[in-house]
């Protein structure tokens, strides 16, 4: 088990008409993945300037917590039901490395 934390941001943007939907599907995920061992971080925005845009920031105390978010049947549900609401093919995954000392 690695003890180095995962840490990613999600982005996507909903079609036109759907944010309201995409919204509520995120809020119920949020609740999933907040429960699953080893989260440590699931938080949810919009961008003000372009309320359409959804960003996730998560966090994951390692890789087997990760590895297990991955796997969770939650995430296959989640991910079945926003594909036809946001623009983007699936959301768009950065994977992030903190900044030491910052």
């Amino acid at each position: 088990m690695s003890a180095e934390r995962i840490t990613i941001c999600a982005e996507f943007t909903a079609r036109d008409g759907s944010a309201d939907e995409v919204e509520a599907l995120i809020r119920e995920y949020a609740r999933a993945v907040r429960a699953e061992p080893g989260n440590l971080v699931f938080d949810v925005y919009r961008r003000a300037e372009v309320p359409d845009r959804f960003l996730v920031f998560e966090e994951y105390a390692d890789r087997d917590a990760f590895d297990g978010h991955l796997a969770a049947e939650s995430g296959r549900a989640f991910n079945a039901a926003l594909e036809p609401r946001i623009v983007e093919p699936t959301s768009v995954l950065s994977h992030l490395t903190r900044v030491a000392g910052a």
